[in-house]
């Protein structure tokens, strides 16, 4: 689903589990109770905006904002003290996150 949405891809996915959380019905997907509905909603996703849909996954699903909430959390442990540590990208340009130490 993730990678779907990355693509700019609307899902269509059943409503259990961890698919509700990822997936904002009618904005990067639509969740589903049958198989029917699904088919059903086939031309209706097509008609998606894929720039939202990837809009969507920029906003909750980058490995940068996921790395950026972890921080976050570890920053608000009990104890926890922070000291800056530029990270850097693969390609060696700075990455606007601090190491918590």
């Amino acid at each position: 689903m993730i990678e779907a949405m990355a693509c700019g891809t609307p899902v269509i996915a059943f409503g259990c589990g961890s698919v509700p959380e990822v997936i904002d019905s009618g904005v990067s997907g639509i969740l589903v109770d049958s198989v029917t509905e699904a088919a059903d909603n086939v031309e209706w996703a097509l008609r998606m905006d894929r720039r939202r849909v990837r809009a969507t996954y920029e906003k909750r699903f980058t490995a940068e904002r996921m790395a950026r909430d972890y921080l976050d959390l570890y920053r608000n442990l009990p104890g926890v003290r922070t000291k800056a540590a530029p990270l850097r990208r693969s390609n060696g340009h700075p990455l606007d996150l601090q190491v918590v130490a």
